[in-house]
């Protein structure tokens, strides 16, 4: 995998992988734990949400300041480390109350925003040698498959360890269970006597005092999660030592002969032009939190996110040379592109989460838990690269296949055997397929992509992610037609004595299989191969040297505001049919691509 590359692609591999599995960690349980702790509605945690996930990418912009300015981008990435080390062992503190809880959250997304943005632009300096530039495009999807590794683990982990910490208080896991525990306790419970059956089932007996049932279940469950953050924690100490020992394979950007350094450009970095930009972030901030205060429960955190953004593009045209500025406004371009994937993608740990948690089937059956069990998944995975390695040319690869295909499979018979009838699922499982499908399919895609290059028909990085958004449209799309004839979370609300909204359950005879969740991730994986490392390719290619840091933050940042913007789909949830709220996104993505190739030429312009 790592023949035809630089031994320090192997290095940013796995510091990423652990990086990654923490932070996917995040992505499985946060808006979980923020309900199931605090008790939060669904909008105010996808409120708290969509503020972690703008921090953890518009914090790269401080990360590649301090790295461009310094050049010391191996530093910066070791601080960032070590600073998100710390956020994860806050989160890993049970009991904390709420005001601690975001500490911990700022602490990982500012580590993670000295770390991300300079680890990408160190990768891509490692390609700015002339023997490794023909496979910048394929060092960046290995590059992703490593994040996808650590991400396919975590929700396996987050959701075992908290499962494995319910039982030691002798609970099983129902994941219905906390909001029902929340409003006993408010007493705005409307159905008693279902939360009585539920309270019996994870019991395992009669439960008599359903108070002290409710506290006990949200202090087991909400400590599992916490475990579960100890857990990230362990995994950051791996990336810091695999970084520690190994990041003299990287390159030192001191010994990159850059032109900007012995040219002495003229560019126009006088207060005016900061002031200039200073002055957009704040007006853009302004007028969008007028727009939206009597209908966005955070516009200034929004407007913030819009001006920020705003600000920096305005910034980065006035420091640019004449000779830069068109690098730089195709860049942008490309920015504004990302802002509307993300909004769009991210609901997988949003509105498709709570898709699976209240319109999925809670049990399935024996060979559909083959894919929500970590060892099983393990063994039929390697079931099946036994049988690629079976069509293999050299005999010894063949009867290793047979072999991995023969034992591996008798594996995955006997779990299918050994299981129930009906097995319980977790909704938080449903966040391992995407990095699972970007692992399986990187390869695929990448042979793919050979072959075209081989024709000399393979598309440009700009048109793989005009190419990305159209996939991307077609999995909001399946998801769409899964929720036709479902009823919408608005259809189920009522009014309890208090004045104040609730939400019925939805009946289990209404859920669907959870193909259509797998197929719908499936369609919105290989759209993700398609734009996101092609993106990261693309700004380390065209991105100005001497900005490579602050470039790769700008990508980051587009994609915060993308993630600021989660918030739509938590706010129409329960506004909106389900069907209408995936309408949006696929509109997004249709959009989104119209635009990218339109402009077009210019993009590939900037590549040459």
């Amino acid at each position: 995998m790592f023949k035809r590359h630089p031994k320090g692609l192997f290095v940013a591999f796995f510091s990423n992988m652990g990086e990654r599995f923490g932070f996917y960690t995040m992505m499985a349980i946060l808006v979980l734990f923020l309900q199931a702790r605090y008790g939060l509605s669904e909008e105010d945690a996808g409120s708290y949400y969509s503020w972690f996930y703008f921090g953890i990418y518009a914090l790269a912009l401080i990360g590649g300041i301090l790295a461009d300015a310094s050049r010391k981008y191996k530093t910066v990435i070791l601080a960032g480390i070590i600073v998100m080390f710390s956020g994860y062992v806050i989160m890993a503190l049970p009991g904390n109350p709420l005001a601690i809880t975001v500490v911990g959250l700022f602490t990982i997304a500012f580590g993670n925003g000295l770390f991300k943005g300079n680890l990408q632009a160190v990768v891509g300096q490692l390609y700015d040698d002339p023997k490794y530039s023909k496979v910048r495009d394929s060092a960046f999807m290995i590059f992703y498959m490593g994040i996808n590794i650590g991400a396919f683990f975590a929700p396996f982990v987050a959701t075992g360890v908290r499962n494995w910490f319910l039982k030691t208080q002798g609970f099983l896991h129902d994941g219905s269970l906390p909001a029902m525990c929340h409003a006993f306790q408010k007493g705005t419970l409307q159905d008693v006597g279902k939360f009585q059956e539920l309270a019996d089932k994870v019991s395992g007996t009669q439960v008599l005092d359903l108070g002290m049932f409710a506290q006990n279940y949200l202090d087991a469950f909400s400590k599992g999660y916490n475990y579960a953050f100890g857990v990230a924690a362990a995994a950051m100490v791996i990336s810091l030592i695999v970084y520690i020992v190994f990041n003299k394979l990287l390159p030192s950007v001191e010994k990159i002969k850059k032109a900007e350094d012995t040219s002495k450009p003229k560019v126009n970095t006088n207060i005016v032009s900061f002031l200039l930009g200073g002055g957009l972030m704040i007006t853009t901030s302004v007028i969008f939190y007028f727009l939206l205060r009597n209908t966005v429960k955070d516009a200034a955190a929004l407007g913030a996110a819009v001006g920020l953004l705003v600000g920096f593009i305005a910034i980065m045209l006035q420091i640019s040379t004449k000779e830069e500025r068109p690098r730089v406004t195709s860049l942008i371009m490309v920015f504004i592109v990302v802002i509307f994937f993300w909004m769009s993608f991210h609901q997988n740990g949003l509105t498709l989460t709570f898709f699976a948690r209240d319109y999925t089937v809670k049990e399935v059956g024996p060979f559909t838990n083959l894919f929500f069990n970590l060892e099983s998944i393990l063994a039929f995975i390697g079931a099946i690269a036994g049988l690629v390695l079976v069509f293999r040319k050299k005999m010894t690869e063949r009867l290793i296949g047979a072999a991995m295909f023969i034992g591996l499979g008798a594996l995955c018979y006997y779990f299918i055997v050994r299981a129930n009838a009906l097995n319980p699922i977790a909704p938080e499982l449903f966040e391992a397929f995407n990095p699972l499908f970007i692992v399986s399919l990187t390869f695929p895609i990448m042979g793919i992509f050979a072959w075209l290059n081989k024709k000399n028909i393979e598309p440009s990085a700009p048109k793989k992610i005009g190419i990305g958004m159209i996939i991307a449209a077609i999995g909001f799309l399946v998801i769409l037609i899964a929720s036709i004839g479902l009823e919408s979370p608005h259809t189920l609300q009522y009014v309890d004595a208090s004045g104040a909204t609730k939400y019925n359950p939805v009946p289990d005879t209404s859920r669907v299989t959870p193909y259509w969740l797998i197929s719908s991730y499936l369609i919105l994986t290989i759209a993700e191969l398609f734009l996101s490392p092609m993106g990261l390719s693309f700004v380390s290619k065209v991105a100005p040297a001497r900005f490579q840091g602050l470039m790769q933050g700008g990508w980051l940042l587009a994609t915060a505001v993308g993630n600021k913007f989660l918030f739509i789909g938590s706010k129409f949830w329960s506004v909106l049919d389900l069907w209408q709220l995936w309408a949006i996104f696929i509109v997004c993505c249709i959009l989104s691509a119209i635009f990218i190739f339109s402009i077009m030429k210019r993009l590939e312009a900037a590549t040459k």
